[in-house]
Parts: structure tokens; C-alpha cells; sequence
């Protein structure tokens, strides 16, 4: 006599919940791949201007970030592909629209994590709210931010790095000779407020949480470092949220 588990029984019935997952995000992959010629065909002034056309779409009340998604993604695997020379993979399209969802995303180390949020930061830094991209360490955050700081300001996003004893924004006219490595040259010192002010922020978990410590105890709106948290990303989400949160901060 077989024996068919309940779970078994109603994938049967109402099919495999994860495959229609993925064939929802390749039906929305295609359309970012649709839009492919459309930006590549364009000059970079134009391109550099195809991000107030999104933030215009935006303003009208009917207008949702889901409805801008593909533009939006075409437009940055445009831009990353001209600026640093690298191009989101479709999976790496999927990611991002899963991050952009709220859920998890699993990639091996070397499949292009840093790339595939450049994606979900941009479309959620549209509203201009802000996003936060968690890194597991100072080094990370600023060459991460220093990198793809780059493809942001071609976009017309600022972006700023907050690390333990210092903070940033990535600045094209400036060069910083203290650091060796050329992906953090064009940071910039900034005050921890102007860092928190860019479209896009990164840093470690410790610094976004004690900076949000801090400012829950502060007399003054004007001492206040964080504006109203929006989106984040977390890299390494397994370790930050279940083997680091372990420690109080």
C-alpha cells in the first residue's frame, strides 16, 4: 500500500508553490531582458537621465516600485555593464527581485552578491527614502560602497558608508591617497548625518544598530543621525539575524 505524505498530496493538487515562485520571476525577467536594447541603444547623457524619468513614473499616486521594476533593472545592468564592466546574469535579476520582495536570497560566494543588490538598492532608493545595505564588515562596506558607487552616480544616486570610527560619501572628484586599495579612493569624510543622508548606505550591522541606539537617546531632533529607516538589505542574513544576534548589542 503506498503511502502519500498530506504535503505530497496537495502539491498534487495545487502545485509546487517554489516552482510558481520562479516562473513568476522568469516571466518578470523577461520583461527586464525585453528593455535590454532600449538602454543600450542610448548615449550616457541620455542613460544618466533615465533615472528622473523613473522617479517621475513614480510620483503619480497609481504608479507602484513593482511597475518600474524592469525599467529599472535594465537601466542599472546598463549602467554596471559600462561603468565597471560587469552584467547582472538573469539569476542574478531573480535575486534582487526576491530581495526586493522581502525574502531571502542564496548565492555561493563568488556569484556576484555585491552586483545583484545594486539592483533592489537602486529601484528602492527611488522614493528617496533611503536604503541601508548591511556588509559583515568595515572593509566590505567601504569597498562596496567606494565600487558600486560608481554605477550609482552615473544613476544620479548619492551613496555613503558608515564604519566604526568614520563615515563617508562616494565622491568622483576626489581622491583619497590613505587607501591602497583603488575602489575606496573616492571617498570622501563626511559627518555620520551626510552619510545617512545618501540614496544608499552601507555599513555593518554593530554601526546601523548603535547609531540607532544612539539616536533614540538623544534631547535633540538636530543630534538625531538616522532619517526614517525604509529598505534594507542584509548580506550574510544567517549570521547577522540568527548567530551574531545571539549577542546583544
Amino acid at each position: 500500500m503506498a503511502i502519500v505524505s498530506r504535503q505530497t498530496a496537495l502539491t498534487k493538487v495545487f502545485g509546487d508553490p517554489q516552482k510558481r515562485a520562479v516562473k513568476k520571476l522568469q516571466k518578470r525577467v523577461v520583461e527586464v531582458n525585453a528593455l535590454a536594447d532600449k538602454y543600450k541603444k542610448m548615449k550616457m547623457p541620455e542613460l544618466r537621465k533615465q533615472t528622473a524619468v523613473l522617479k517621475e513614473r513614480l510620483a503619480k499616486k497609481s504608479v507602484t516600485l513593482d511597475d518600474v521594476l524592469p525599467d529599472a533593472f535594465a537601466l542599472v545592468r546598463e549602467m554596471a555593464d559600462r561603468i565597471i564592466g560587469e552584467r547582472h546574469y538573469d539569476v542574478q535579476l531573480m535575486g534582487a527581485m526576491v530581495l526586493h520582495d522581502g525574502n531571502v536570497a542564496e548565492l555561493k560566494t563568488g556569484e556576484g552578491k555585491t552586483l545583484m543588490s545594486t539592483l533592489a538598492s537602486y529601484l528602492n532608493a527611488l522614493e528617496g527614502k533611503g536604503v541601508h545595505v548591511v556588509t559583515v564588515n568595515d572593509y566590505l562596506a567601504q569597498r562596496d560602497a567606494g565600487w558600486m558607487g560608481q554605477v550609482f552616480d552615473n544613476l544620479g544616486l548619492s551613496t555613503g558608508v558608515v564604519i566604526n570610527d568614520a563615515s563617508f560619501v562616494y565622491d568622483k572628484d576626489y581622491e583619497n591617497e590613505a587607501h591602497t586599495d583603488p575602489r575606496m579612493k573616492k571617498l570622501r569624510p563626511v559627518s555620520r548625518k551626510e552619510a545617512y543622508l545618501a540614496d544608499i548606505t552601507y555599513g555593518t550591522n554593530n554601526e546601523f544598530g548603535f547609531d540607532y541606539l544612539r539616536d533614540n537617546m538623544v534631547n535633540e531632533v538636530d543630534l538625531v543621525r538616522q532619517r526614517e529607516l525604509n529598505f534594507a538589505i542584509v548580506d550574510e542574513v544567517d549570521s547577522i539575524l540568527i548567530d551574531e544576534a545571539r549577542t546583544p548589542l
